[in-house]
């Protein structure tokens, strides 16, 4: 693939993510997406064979973005105090707000289920590649797992509450509620 086209390729996957990341994987037109990526419709197809295709593909780019920054904490730390500092930045209201740095998932799952089974298996592949960053022994995978069930679940609330009162109170309490 040559240079211009791979540049072409991943401004798509870009203005895909930023729709999916508000509105999930199967809201969005390939027209919309194009026009975002400030393309023609009639080029799509040279790029990708179908709008789940590029949707997917933006899914796991999003998804392994958000999973860069969690490696990036310090494995010196218990993996209570990643799970924490994790929290503190994930359910926070600059995250909920932010349009620009939206983690996917929350306007996402309930759509994947009748997505294509790779959108299913991305997801898969991503809860145990986070929870064992979210993890410092086995035995926490668990706790780790339910922490970032309540992270996802609180975030998914607080942004369907929007900003206000109620959404403040659903961050805080989930963020109080991470072991």
């Amino acid at each position: 693939m040559n240079e211009r086209k791979r540049e072409t390729r991943q401004r798509i996957i870009a203005a895909a993510g930023r729709v999916l990341a508000e509105r999930g994987p199967g809201d969005p037109a390939v027209a919309e997406v194009m026009a975002a990526a400030g393309l023609t419709v009639g080029g799509f197809y040279a790029h990708f064979a179908s709008k789940d295709a590029l949707m997917l593909e933006a899914f796991r780019q999003l998804l392994a973005v958000r999973r860069g920054r969690v490696v990036e904490i310090d494995r010196r730390m218990t993996g209570r105090e990643r799970r924490v500092l994790l929290a503190a930045f994930y359910l926070s209201r600059r995250h909920r707000d932010n349009a620009d740095e939206r983690c996917p998932l929350p306007s996402s799952l309930a759509e994947i289920s009748r997505l294509p089974e790779g959108f299913r298996q991305a997801l898969a592949e991503h809860t145990e590649l986070m929870v064992a960053h979210m993890s410092a022994a086995p035995e926490e995978a668990d706790v780790a797992l339910a922490d970032l069930a309540l992270m996802i679940g609180g975030l998914a609330l607080a942004r369907a509450l929007g900003p206000g009162e109620l959404s403040d109170r659903v961050l805080r309490a989930a963020k109080a509620a991470v072991v």
